[in-house]
């Protein structure tokens, strides 16, 4: 009887397998929620990586006709006389980006450069105003380089306008001719001293050279050789020749955030820097973008399937500034964004894809109507998202 009373109270098989059930059931619960909780946004901000890194012509179209209102309202304000944008190197950027972004897809999209040229050109020229360029003329104690091109100052923030100049002139039949004319004193003042710097380097301050704005330099140097057929195979071989001896960190592969034009580093050797400096490469010498792409990829850190870009090479720190952006855990939000163009030009989809996760949960992308943008990262943002989502192998040749 004691016997057959504690065989019930155990309850026998069915019992037996209901206790291990439900334990098992709950770490099963436990384990496809952490499944879902792990995977789903990463499904979720990367549903459109695929498309991105095909160029699809929905998405892009979408993000062009966003800058382009962008352009359009900028032209009606000033028309107006009302407030326009930030000024300085910010409003300059805006300008120049948008023009580089359309343009790059006009050369993907033919059948979009009726439309598209002309803003680019609006685009590029608005890059030029001395208000967007008032502080560099000021550290320069008031010497303006568009007005002096017999300086030998290096002033090679001008190179931002001057590429947009170029793509602008690559695209537009309408292209003005005295902006043809101030854009080709530009370029051999930009190539004379380039060929003259034994560093390769030109500097944007007084003393203060960025290699990221002299690959900029070499890009506009290279797209106005083919806007108008003139050989620069000389200042852009001797300009790659300096970047590998003397602006690239032989240990990380990175270029130098800052140095003097004697070469001496001012700063670490850093990604925000490398990811823009491989951007411009890849206009005027494909080999050494796709050299400074693969250092910086080295630098990806992903948790998730999200992908970020670690702002200091092995040996270095340091802060966040104006250059990186936030450095959030050593992540840089502006390296990670620029490393999106070396990563879609060089075919590296797991890369591109890993870091799309990161640009779509961190930019907020908002559908109205027939446009497309990202709402966390303003005009610049978007401009520079365009180029960087659009940029592709035929930007050299």
């Amino acid at each position: 009887m004691e016997s057959r009373s504690g065989r019930a109270e155990s309850g026998g098989p069915e019992m037996m397998i209901e206790r291990v059930r439900r334990p098992l059931a709950v770490v099963l619960g436990v384990v496809v929620a952490a499944l879902v909780a792990g995977l789903l946004p990463g499904w979720w901000c990367g549903r459109d990586a695929g498309a991105w890194f095909r160029g699809d012509p929905a998405r892009v179209r979408a993000l062009a006709e966003e800058l382009v209102a962008f352009e359009a309202e900028d032209d009606r304000r000033r028309a107006a006389g009302a407030a326009v944008g930030p000024t300085g190197m910010w409003g300059l950027l805006e300008h120049q980006m948008t023009a580089l972004g359309l343009a790059q897809v006009s050369l993907a999209h033919p059948e979009w450069r009726e439309r598209y040229a002309p803003i680019v050109t609006r685009a590029a020229t608005k890059s030029l105003l001395p208000e967007l360029r008032a502080e560099f003329t000021s550290a320069w104690h008031g010497e303006d380089g568009l007005a002096v091109p017999d300086s030998p100052n290096g002033h090679a923030y001008l190179s931002y306008p001057a590429l947009a100049l170029g793509m602008a002139r690559l695209l537009d039949p309408a292209f003005p001719p005295d902006l043809a004319a101030q854009h080709d004193t530009l370029i051999a003042a930009y190539a004379r001293r380039l060929l003259a710097s034994p560093t390769g380097l030109l500097d944007t301050f007084p003393g203060e050279a960025y290699p990221t704005d002299v690959a900029a330099v070499a890009a506009a140097i290279a797209v106005h050789g083919r806007a108008t057929g003139t050989d620069h195979t000389a200042v852009l071989t001797h300009w790659a020749r300096q970047v590998r001896a003397v602006q690239i960190d032989r240990g990380t592969g990175l270029v130098v955030q800052r140095m003097g034009v004697d070469g001496r580093a001012h700063d670490a050797p850093r990604a925000s820097g490398t990811g823009l400096a491989a951007y411009f490469a890849g206009f005027a010498d494909r080999a050494l973008a796709e050299e400074l792409a693969t250092a910086l990829f080295r630098q990806e850190r992903s948790v998730l399937g999200f992908g970020g870009i670690h702002e200091y090479g092995d040996g270095y720190d340091g802060p966040g500034d104006m250059d990186s952006g936030p450095v959030v855990l050593g992540i840089s939000v502006s390296a990670t964004g620029f490393a999106l163009a070396p990563a879609k030009a060089f075919g590296h989809r797991e890369v591109f894809t890993r870091l799309y996760r990161t640009t779509d949960l961190a930019g907020l992308p908002l559908r109205s109507g027939t446009r497309l943008r990202f709402a966390t990262g303003g005009v610049i943002g978007n401009a520079l998202l365009l180029a960087f989502l659009t940029s592709g192998p035929e930007l050299a040749r």
